[in-house]
C-alpha cells in the first residue's frame, strides 16, 4: 500500500476492510445479484423520510427495449419542483437505482425534489451506446411528464457518482447536440469521463491504489466501449472526457478525492468547462479514495456530502432545504 499514508487518517482504517478482489465479467453475475439483495433488504428498513418510490417503464430509444425508471417524490402534492435524473455508479458494469436509495431518497427529501433514477442496460452485455441512450431516454419521459411529476421543466438537472456522472456528463453533451431537453446543472461526483487515463504513459503515481484501479477501470471501460480503451475515434458520447467543444453545457459541480484515480481528468474536464465559459465549482478532497463519501460518519465524506447538496440548493428554484443528513 505504497500510497496508504496519504489517505486521510481518519479513513485509513477503511482499506483493511476493502476486499480482495478481481473484476472481471465472470464476477458480476454474483457481484450484482449480492449487491441488490443487500440493497433491497436495506430498504425494508423504516428510514422515516416523507417520500414515495413509484416504478414505471418508459418506451426505450428506437429498437432498445422498455427502461425501468424510479421517482422518487416528497409525499406531498406540489407543482414546480426541482427535477433530478439521477444515473448510478458501477463502473458501466453494476449498479441499480435500489442500491443508490441512500442518495437519492434523502436527496428528495432535503430539497423537496423529484429524483428519477435511471436503470439503464450495463456492460458489457449492452455497450454504448446502449446505456446512454436508456438515459436520454429516461431524459425526454421526465421532461414530457413534467406536469404529472410536479417537476419545473426548466430546472431539470442531471446527478451521478463515477460511471453514472460519466453518463451524466456524456448525456449533457448529447442532449445539447441533439436540441434535446435543456438541463439546468450537472451535479458529477468523481466522475468517470475518459477512457484514455487506461493508456495514459504517464500516470499519476499517487491516485488509483484503492477502490478502484487501474485494473478496473480497464476493464470497465473495455466493456462499455465493447473494445479497448484509448483508440483515436472514440465518440465523446462514450467518454466525455473526449469532447472538443463543451461550450453550452449547463453549470456544473465536480468533486473527487486527492488519490482517485479520475483526478486527472476531473481536473482536466473541469478547467476545459470554465475555458468554454461553463460555470464550474470543483472541490478536490485531501487524502480522499474513490468512493471516499459512502459514510458520513467520517468528516472528510461528511464535508463532501454537504458541499455536493449545498450545490444542487443552488438550484433549487423552490428553496425548500431540510438537513437530512446527507
Amino acid at each position: 500500500m505504497k500510497t496508504a499514508h496519504l489517505v486521510d487518517p481518519e479513513l485509513r482504517p477503511l482499506l483493511d476492510l476493502m476486499p480482495e478482489r478481481v473484476l472481471e465479467a465472470s464476477v458480476l453475475p454474483d457481484m450484482r445479484a449480492q449487491r441488490q439483495a443487500a440493497a433491497l433488504e436495506s430498504l425494508l428498513q423504516d428510514d422515516g423520510l416523507p417520500v414515495s418510490v413509484a416504478h414505471h417503464h418508459i418506451t426505450g430509444s428506437e429498437g432498445a427495449p422498455a427502461v425501468r425508471v424510479v421517482v422518487i417524490s416528497p409525499q406531498h402534492a406540489r407543482q414546480g419542483r426541482m427535477g433530478i435524473l439521477h444515473i448510478h455508479g458501477g463502473g458501466y458494469v453494476l449498479g441499480s437505482p435500489e442500491q443508490s436509495m441512500p442518495l437519492t431518497r434523502p436527496t428528495a427529501a432535503q430539497h423537496d425534489c423529484v429524483i428519477v433514477s435511471v436503470d439503464y442496460r450495463l456492460a458489457p452485455e449492452t455497450p454504448f451506446p446502449g446505456p446512454l441512450e436508456d438515459c436520454y431516454a429516461a431524459l425526454v419521459w421526465m421532461t414530457a411528464q413534467a406536469e404529472a411529476l410536479g417537476i419545473d421543466p426548466e430546472h431539470i438537472g442531471v446527478m451521478g457518482d463515477s460511471a453514472g456522472a460519466g453518463l451524466a456528463a456524456s448525456l449533457a453533451l448529447l442532449t445539447r447536440d441533439r436540441n434535446g431537453p435543456k438541463l439546468a446543472f450537472q451535479n458529477l461526483m468523481y466522475p468517470m469521463l475518459d477512457d484514455r487515463t487506461v493508456t495514459d504513459p504517464n500516470p499519476n503515481p499517487v491516485t488509483g491504489e484503492f477502490s478502484w484501479t487501474r485494473e478496473d477501470n480497464r476493464f470497465g471501460w473495455h466493456a462499455y466501449l465493447g473494445h479497448e480503451a484509448g483508440l483515436r475515434d472514440i465518440s465523446c458520447y462514450a467518454a466525455a472526457g473526449r469532447a472538443e467543444d463543451l461550450s453550452g453545457l449547463p453549470p456544473a459541480w465536480i468533486g473527487v478525492g486527492s488519490i482517485d484515480l479520475f483526478l486527472d481528468e476531473n481536473i482536466d474536464y473541469a478547467h476545459r468547462l470554465i475555458r468554454a465559459g461553463v460555470p464550474v465549482e470543483f472541490s478536490i478532497y485531501p487524502g480522499g479514495f474513490h468512493g471516499f463519501n459512502g459514510d458520513p460518519a467520517y468528516a472528510l465524506a461528511r464535508r463532501a456530502r454537504k458541499q455536493r447538496q449545498d450545490a444542487l440548493a443552488g438550484f433549487n428554484p423552490l428553496r425548500h432545504h431540510h438537513d437530512f443528513g446527507l
